[in-house]
């Protein structure tokens, strides 16, 4: 098992999934302020015609490089 990063690590197109483990998508973009180290959160790629999901930073749990887990279903 991977050691949790930080959320400045995360990059489009790491694989995003649920609270129950399973594949959600993939990461399509980090919302947040580097520079005051603010994340506020997601927005995840969940298919090659859907849009775009938000997922809010409160909803996002372990970031292990290359994957993040999310505390929730989408």
């Amino acid at each position: 098992m991977s050691d949790p990063v930080s959320w400045l690590l995360i990059e489009p197109g790491w694989e995003v999934v649920g609270a129950d483990g399973q594949n959600v998508g993939t990461v399509d973009e980090v919302v947040g302020d580097p520079e005051l180290d603010i994340f506020r959160g997601l927005n995840v790629a969940t298919g090659l015609l859907a849009e775009s999901r938000y997922v809010p930073a409160e909803d996002v749990g372990e970031i292990t490089e290359g994957r993040v887990q999310l505390t929730v279903g989408l």
